[in-house]
């Protein structure tokens, strides 16, 4: 079983920065893509940016230039930088894996593991 753990969430200025951690339990090697969600209040959790067993990333058109997903493959961790904070970004951040078999890229039914989610908010 893989446990997915976040950090880094908390409150922030428009224009600010914050960085987002995510321990992986096992070795990242082993498992498929992993992904950033977010959930707005009262919206459905969607897509931020999604990186590729192979190293080929997505991001979602809203966070494009202002958000960067990274991993280290020595420490089992996915880290998601955010600058140019906007209060629209404000939302829970999920980390998200996939088992090796699943396609790319997955869908948001299609994701195996879930990490508890980390506030974000950004105040204008």
């Amino acid at each position: 079983q893989v446990q997915l753990v976040e950090s880094g969430g908390g409150l922030v200025q428009a224009g600010g920065s914050l960085r987002l951690t995510c321990a992986v339990s096992v070795s990242i090697g082993g498992i498929g893509a992993q992904a950033w969600y977010r959930q707005p209040p009262g919206q459905q959790r969607e897509l931020v940016a999604l990186i590729s067993r192979g190293g080929t990333i997505t991001y979602a058109d809203s966070v494009k230039g202002r958000f960067t997903i990274s991993r280290d493959l020595s420490k089992d961790t996915v880290g998601l930088e955010m600058n140019s904070l906007k209060p629209e970004d404000t939302a829970v951040y999920y980390c998200a894996a996939t088992e090796l078999f699943r396609p790319f890229p997955p869908t948001v039914e299609s994701i195996d593991y879930w990490g508890q989610g980390t506030q974000v908010t950004v105040s204008s």
